[in-house]
Order: structure tokens, then C-alpha cells, then sequence
């Protein structure tokens, strides 16, 4: 397993279990994400991915175990200030325009009208602060959400799959924002079944099937499968953790812990 930075992590999960029906989404999940680092969530749809984030903010059901978020249980009233969701579907009102529904959410956290001004320019909306949210694209209404999600500056930003639908133009100025927010002291956690954003985080986690195949850092993951792309590093990590006997089954993990053999290092 990677070595982390010094200092407590900001998340640290504990023998996690979600079930889902009689269907284990994840069995003893252990798992630190280190402060003020981008971490990328990455995996093929279905993984565990936005369960793993909902547990973070302390919105899943969980079965067992703990999950402890900035020194405090998830979704705990503490946190409500400090940690911020995006979720896949943009969280705004369609008949309320971009500042309307910043100021109505910004109210709710207590962040200024200045605070309101500095995320529409952040993620590139400035000059369409009167437009109708139902008048947007998808990938501007992501954006509204993404400003939602960034008033009051929050140390911990979790981040589902925020690029999906963006042309390449606006997947690099958002990576250059996370990047900033990162500098400026912030924690990201931000999810993608693109496996080449790999590349633009501090940390990765890897995960298939309720399992995490690998915690590390880009660099050590190609360099742990010999591969020269995330996608190749993946589907090696994947082969490593399927029997010999025939495909991947369906049946739920046995464990959330890294797979034997699977282990990084930087």
C-alpha cells in the first residue's frame, strides 16, 4: 500500500460494508484519502464509486464500520460547512437563473454575494449569471452545480464524475481549477470512468467490483504494471485479479481490501 504524507488523513474509512439487497457493494472496505491532495476515484461504472462517495458525506446507508471525515463521523451537523457533494446529476432549480439559484444556496451556507461572483468566473460562467438554468447545456448546468458546490470554500470537495459530458477545452479548465483548489489547501476526491484523468491527480484509487485494486500514485501505477497508460494499467490489474478458471464472476467481493497482489508503492 502507498506510504501517505505526514499528518492525519482526511478521510479514514474502517471495515465499511454496504450492502445493497442481498448484494454486498463493498465488505470491509479499508481505506485512508490524504489531505489536501486531489485523490482520483476511478473504476468502470457500477464499482462502487458513487456508494464509496456517499458514504463520505454521509448520505448511504451503511452496514458496519466507520468512516471518520476530517476528524469527525460522516455527515456529522460539524461538517456540513466544510464538506461539499457534486453529484452526477447537477443539484439546481431549472426555473431559477445561474446567480438565483448561487445566491438561494449561498444563503443557505452563509457565503456572500461576493463569494456568489467568484465561482460563476471559477468555473467560466461569468456573463451568463441571468441565464435560465433549463436554457443550459449539460455540461453548463454541471458547472452551476460544481460553483454550487465550491461556495464557502469547503475543505473537502467529493466530486462525481464532474468532466462527463464536457469537450476537451472545458475538462482542462476544470482540472486546472482542482488544481488550484488543491494548492489553496483544499481535499478533492473526484470520480471518473476515464481512466486517462489518472494522470492529473496526486492519488489514485482503483476500484472494480466493490474492490480496490489499487491505491497509489499515477506514476506508481504505471510503473507496478509496466504499462504505459492508465487503461492498459487497469485491465492488468483486473486480469491479476481474476481466477484462471473463466471471466469475472458476478458474485459480491469477498473483501474491500486491496487484492493480493495488487499492492502499489510510489
Amino acid at each position: 500500500m502507498m506510504t501517505m504524507d505526514a499528518g492525519p488523513p482526511a478521510v479514514s474509512i474502517r471495515g465499511l460494508r454496504v450492502r445493497r439487497g442481498r448484494t454486498d457493494v463493498f465488505d470491509g472496505l479499508d481505506l485512508d484519502l490524504p489531505a489536501g491532495r486531489i485523490t482520483g476515484l476511478l473504476g468502470p461504472s457500477g464499482g462502487g464509486k458513487t456508494t464509496l462517495m456517499r458514504s463520505i458525506v454521509g448520505v448511504q446507508t451503511i452496514d458496519a464500520g466507520s468512516v471518520s471525515v476530517l476528524g469527525a463521523p460522516a455527515g456529522s451537523r460539524a461538517l456540513r460547512r466544510r464538506v461539499a457533494y457534486d453529484t452526477q446529476s447537477a443539484s439546481v432549480y431549472d426555473d431559477l437563473t445561474i446567480a438565483q439559484n448561487l445566491r438561494y444556496f449561498g444563503r443557505v451556507i452563509g457565503a456572500s454575494r461576493a463569494d456568489v461572483a467568484h465561482v460563476i468566473a471559477e468555473v467560466g460562467l461569468t456573463g451568463r449569471e441571468k441565464q435560465l438554468i433549463g436554457s443550459l447545456s449539460g455540461g453548463q448546468r454541471g458547472r452551476v452545480s460544481l460553483a454550487t458546490a465550491m461556495l464557502g470554500s469547503p475543505e473537502l470537495l467529493v466530486l462525481d464524475e464532474p468532466t462527463v459530458g464536457l469537450d476537451p477545452v472545458l475538462r482542462e479548465n476544470l482540472w486546472t481549477l482542482f488544481r488550484g483548489l488543491a494548492d489553496r489547501g483544499a481535499t478533492l476526491l473526484v470520480s471518473s470512468h476515464v481512466m486517462d484523468e489518472a494522470l492529473r491527480c496526486d492519488d489514485i484509487v482503483l476500484i472494480h467490483n466493490g474492490r480496490v485494486l489499487a491505491h497509489t500514485t499515477p506514476k506508481g501505477l504505471l510503473r507496478e504494471t509496466h504499462a504505459k497508460d492508465p487503461d492498459t494499467a487497469f485491465l492488468r490489474l483486473i486480469e491479476r485479479d481474476t481466477p484462471a478458471s473463466g471471466p469475472p464472476s458476478s458474485a459480491p467481493p469477498a473483501s474491500g481490501r486491496p487484492a493480493s497482489g495488487t499492492e502499489v508503492t510510489r
